[in-house]
């Protein structure tokens, strides 16, 4: 598990801790030797991480729309800088080119990033981890929502469990690192047979 795609705010917050998680987080993937693949922004949460693995002498991958590097918010420094013409062909490249997925504390185009992810996952397009970054709580409202879609039945269980979630970095690496899918083989057959 070498390529961590890491989906993340093109803003820092409005508390200081979310930049200084993010910073840790850069820290733990350095420490484990990890190639970033992130959106290559210069702004928000993904300059901080990135930043902070640059800082650690890691290489750091980016994929940018062309419209968004047209407004100048492309990472200038970073290892490599891979241009797309859509945001679609963007999370192509980012789900193919890494080994797992973490998100970070961010607005609407991370948690798009997320769910794509997801979906991916349970359609078994992938098998790679996928983390929520769960900084300040961020994501408990989140996680309650799934919680609420497995009760009431429109999601199941077995793809909740392929996400790991918590708030410390080191335990999001080695769960990651130790991750093993839940195999979900029966589930079409299983929801044919709950519409019957």
């Amino acid at each position: 598990m070498k390529n961590i795609c890491v989906f993340c705010g093109s803003s820092v917050g409005t508390d200081k801790r979310y930049a200084e998680a993010a910073a840790r987080l850069g820290d733990v993937l350095a420490d484990n030797k990890c190639t970033l693949i992130y959106g290559g922004g210069s702004v928000g949460l993904m300059n901080v991480i990135a930043n902070r693995m640059l800082e650690r002498g890691c290489e750091v991958i980016g994929v940018m729309p062309d419209f968004l590097l047209d407004h100048e918010i492309g990472h200038p420094t970073i290892t490599k800088m891979i241009p797309t013409k859509t945001m679609a062909e963007r999370k192509e490249i980012l789900i193919r080119e890494s080994d797992a997925f973490i998100s970070m504390p961010g607005g609407f185009g991370t948690l798009d990033e997320f769910s794509e992810v997801v979906v991916a996952d349970q359609l078994r397009l992938i098998e790679k981890p996928i983390a929520l970054y769960n900084t300040l709580g961020y994501y408990d409202d989140l996680v309650r929502w799934i919680d609420r879609g497995v009760r009431d039945g429109f999601i199941r269980g077995d793809h909740y469990k392929n996400v790991i979630v918590t708030d410390d970095p080191k335990e999001l690496f080695t769960k990651m690192r130790d991750y093993n899918p839940v195999k979900m083989e029966k589930w079409i057959h299983d929801i044919k047979l709950e519409n019957k």
